[in-house]
């Protein structure tokens, strides 16, 4: 569990190119998490996981993995180079429905409420926003609404630069939540999960997360927030990203000037859900995880694909949002997802049973 230096080196390089903070801030925040991650490389694995019931059986599968995996005597060792975990994002991370993913509420908030572009909408875009709000009004689902989210998030803000886009974000992050008190929109992480990418990461484990959600969205949630993940390690839905100056013109003739920046291109290209997961992986990470965590069916080939064949021991763990008095629990979707682990060997975990607490003393569920 001391092995964390390489992973400090990364965490270096990956704050200097991408952050562009001061050097000073830089230094400080660097030795904070080379602290911290120091810090829980020397806990025992129940304090490391100190938010985590002693009998939870995902926590059991988990430390007993970890203990194997990193013992060079030991069959079941994984060298550091391959010790990597995908974990998806909304619901197995982050708060998933409150009422709806976040990044379903801020395109809501985008077209129907933000006073600066509710007018300027499209009618694609009122349409799209008006079905998650009657989804969360009334619990009805649309078969569309995940690509049609897609395409209208990447149209509402085509042509923001990045850094606006970000900023739209970090704004959108400080509302509070409507079914707690005492949390914003942006601190919606579920505190034994983040134990646990701490803990893999202590572990010399690479953690990307592989969500549906906008991956420009994501990187937001994460800008400033409780893990440290850096971009080059989150992989989400895309749309096209294109120089400021170059409009219609395709970027294999278009030069990028010295004068230009990057700006959102306003077409959506794939949602990154269900199979989709698999071949991202793939494509960007370019090898088999050894972990997988998800929570939903769209997490489902993810974590198959994590146990099958794989030539080192692999474990696939799924959430159950099962607890109705702490979280907006779903207990028929909590029941299907125990289901399919038992149909096909992944680990469950109960927010109900598993988990002390999830968001913190400090935080309430206030809607029920």
């Amino acid at each position: 569990m001391k092995r964390i230096f390489r992973s400090i080196l990364s965490t270096i390089l990956v704050f200097s190119i991408s952050l562009a903070i001061p050097q000073l801030s830089f230094a400080r925040d660097v030795r904070k998490i080379q602290n911290d991650l120091t810090a829980i490389a020397n806990l025992s694995e129940v304090d490391a996981l100190s938010h985590w019931n002693n009998n939870s059986r995902a926590k059991k599968e988990l430390t007993s993995f970890i203990k194997a995996i990193t013992d060079k005597n030991n069959s079941d060792f994984i060298p550091v180079k391959d010790r990597i975990a995908v974990f998806d994002f909304d619901g197995t991370l982050f708060c998933e429905t409150d009422p709806n993913y976040f990044d379903y509420m801020l395109l809501e908030y985008r077209v129907l409420e933000d006073p600066n572009y509710k007018n300027k909408a499209s009618i694609f875009e009122r349409k799209v926003a008006n079905m998650i709000k009657m989804q969360n009004e009334t619990g009805r689902s649309f078969d569309n609404l995940p690509v049609d989210h897609g395409k209208a998030v990447a149209s509402a803000f085509a042509g923001m630069t990045l850094k606006e886009f970000n900023n739209y974000i970090q704004e959108f992050k400080k509302q509070a939540m409507p079914s707690y008190r005492g949390m914003l929109r942006g601190e919606g992480f579920y505190l034994p999960m983040v134990q646990i990418v701490e803990y893999l990461q202590a572990n010399d484990f690479t953690v990307y997360i592989v969500s549906g959600t906008d991956r420009l969205i994501v990187r937001g949630i994460f800008d400033g927030n409780v893990l440290n993940i850096p971009n080059r390690q989150i992989i989400g839905s895309d749309e096209t990203i294109i120089a400021k100056n170059q409009g219609n013109t395709d970027g294999l003739d278009y030069f990028y000037k010295a004068d230009d920046e990057l700006i959102l291109g306003g077409k959506f290209i794939i949602k990154n859900l269900k199979m989709n997961k698999v071949s991202v992986i793939m494509q960007e990470i370019g090898q088999q995880p050894v972990l997988s965590f998800g929570n939903s069916s769209g997490d489902n080939s993810m974590a198959e694909f994590v146990i099958s064949h794989n030539p080192y021991r692999s474990l696939a763990f799924m959430l159950c949002c099962d607890d109705l008095e702490r979280e907006n629990g779903n207990k028929s979707k909590a029941e299907k997802m125990e289901a399919s682990c038992k149909k096909y060997g992944w680990i469950p975990i109960s927010m109900k049973n598993d988990w002390k607490t999830i968001y913190g003393n400090k935080v309430k569920f206030v809607a029920h």
